[in-house]
């Protein structure tokens, strides 16, 4: 699975955006997706993921209730809307693909990782 993300920007705070992550290869639909975060001097952390069918989905406290996490297998795309976003969400996102089932929240649940897009928010 090969996966690309786009949507990152430069927002204000109270703003919103869209991550957008498409994915190549026949099989996406069978695999979990993530989205992840990694600012500057940081570890990379997890935000949100979503299960194979979409029906199960888990989220990060910092996130909960301002982000959420969606997928459409038919277009082999996953999405994360972020509504009022604040200066600390300021990282490089990356989506991920898992085979695994579970709540995974470890990067190293991940098996395949896009290149990263750059969301900033000013205060």
């Amino acid at each position: 699975v090969q996966l690309q993300a786009s949507g990152g920007g430069l927002v204000q705070a109270g703003g919103s955006l869209r991550l957008s992550c498409a994915a190549s290869g026949r099989s996406f639909g069978s695999y979990g997706m993530g989205w992840f975060r990694q600012a500057p001097g940081k570890e990379r952390q997890f935000v949100a993921s979503i299960s194979w069918n979409g029906l199960t989905t888990y989220y990060a406290d910092s996130v909960k209730g301002r982000f959420t996490i969606s997928r459409d297998n038919a277009e082999n795309t996953v999405s994360l809307q972020m509504h009022s976003l604040k200066p600390e969400d300021t990282a490089v996102y990356y989506c991920a693909a898992t085979r695994f089932t579970g709540d995974a929240r470890r990067p190293y649940d991940y098996d395949y990782w896009g290149q990263g897009t750059l969301v900033t928010v000013s205060s």
